[in-house]
């Protein structure tokens, strides 16, 4: 195993920090109009495969490859790939090849079954306790994979990192994304990318992320969990909710606050000129029912009626939309998230007991 000195990763953090001086300027407007046109495609879309096997070769994998038509037939557009990649990188911070394989299969299905992919890399505990680290590591995975996915699956949008935040500062953050777009762009010019905004709880500090300008092939992610206290009632792997139970959700007051969140988010979207894509939001099985479909429909029609694409959180384990150990959907989900959807193949009968969860 080659170590990585720490000048060498000084040097290299240097490196991603320095501003992009050089971005592609050829026709901003197409590529604007882009962004936007693949954001109107992705529309409705769920998280898929961030706790499933599949990537450590087939072990604990529940998630089947027919799923990919069942998710198209049921109405949504486009899935968020959940990929961990750290884990699977060696000393020189190169990507088990059997690991893009897999994602090449991932994405084979998902073109194949009409559904736009979206390859999110998802190490975000790691990068928020330690940027440094993260960055270098992080730069490397998206150089292999945009020399990987050069000229292939032209649909495929990439997301640099979810939920960027914690140790992770909003100058830290801009300047990586300066570098690492400058990185992409050179063999994916036309590819669209999502950044993703510095993950907070206030929707103004959306105002610190400074894209560049020349690049107007980008979508803006924002996550929505708000109250937590609703959203993440009863979630083992919380301290602070894991013991709350019975709180509901669906007050006009409620409604107000999510609708003035994302409206205010939208503004910031609207003098920028950028798409904004909601990628994930949902609430843990041990809210009740019904106030889950009301909480889940709300934040959709929302980020519709503003002209989001949104992605529920997510297909299987916790906040499920699907029970792989039983195979049916969780269709009062399904149904509040897609109501102009008949659902002709989805199972009548769906189980809402206790299902195996997944800090």
């Amino acid at each position: 195993m080659k170590i990585i000195s720490l000048a060498a990763k000084r040097a290299m953090l240097g490196a991603i920090m320095v501003f992009a001086c050089v971005l592609p300027a050829a026709s901003p407007g197409a590529a604007q109009d882009k962004a936007a046109a693949t954001a109107a495609r992705m529309a409705g879309g769920v998280n898929i495969l961030g706790y499933d096997g599949i990537w450590d070769g087939g072990v604990d994998a529940p998630f089947k490859q027919r799923y990919f038509k069942m998710i198209r037939d049921a109405g949504f557009r486009h899935v968020r790939i959940n990929l961990s990649a750290f884990k699977y990188m060696d000393g020189r911070n190169e990507l088990d090849l059997r690991i893009l394989a897999r994602l090449d299969w991932v994405l084979e299905q998902a073109v194949a079954n009409d559904l736009i992919p979206v390859i999110d890399e998802h190490d975000y505990d790691q990068c928020q306790r330690n940027p440094d680290d993260c960055g270098i590591k992080l730069r490397a995975f998206w150089a292999q994979l945009a020399d990987h996915y050069a000229g292939r699956f032209p649909t495929a949008v990439f997301e640099l990192l979810n939920e960027p935040g914690g140790k992770m500062t909003a100058t830290w953050w801009n300047a990586f994304v300066q570098s690492t777009l400058q990185l992409i762009r050179a063999n994916n010019a036309e590819r669209t990318v999502v950044v993703a905004a510095i993950n907070s709880e206030n929707p103004l500090d959306i105002r610190k992320l400074q894209l560049p300008p020349q690049d107007r092939n980008i979508i803006v992610a924002v996550h929505y969990y708000k109250p937590m206290r609703f959203t993440h009632q009863g979630a083992p792997w919380s301290w602070r909710f894991a013991l709350l139970r019975g709180i509901d959700w669906g007050s006009e007051d409620d409604k107000s606050q999510v609708a003035n969140d994302l409206e205010t988010i939208d503004a910031w979207a609207k003098e920028q000129g950028r798409p904004i894509y909601l990628g994930e939001f949902g609430a843990y099985e041990a809210a009740g029912m019904d106030a889950r479909v009301r909480y889940t429909s709300f934040l959709a029609r929302t980020a519709e009626r503003l002209g989001w694409p949104w992605a529920y959180w997510q297909f299987d384990h916790d906040f499920a939309l699907f029970h792989t150990d039983t195979d049916q959907w969780v269709t009062p989900i399904v149904n509040g998230l897609m109501p102009h959807n008949a659902h002709a193949e989805t199972p009548q009968r769906a189980d809402y007991g206790s299902r195996r969860t997944t800090p």
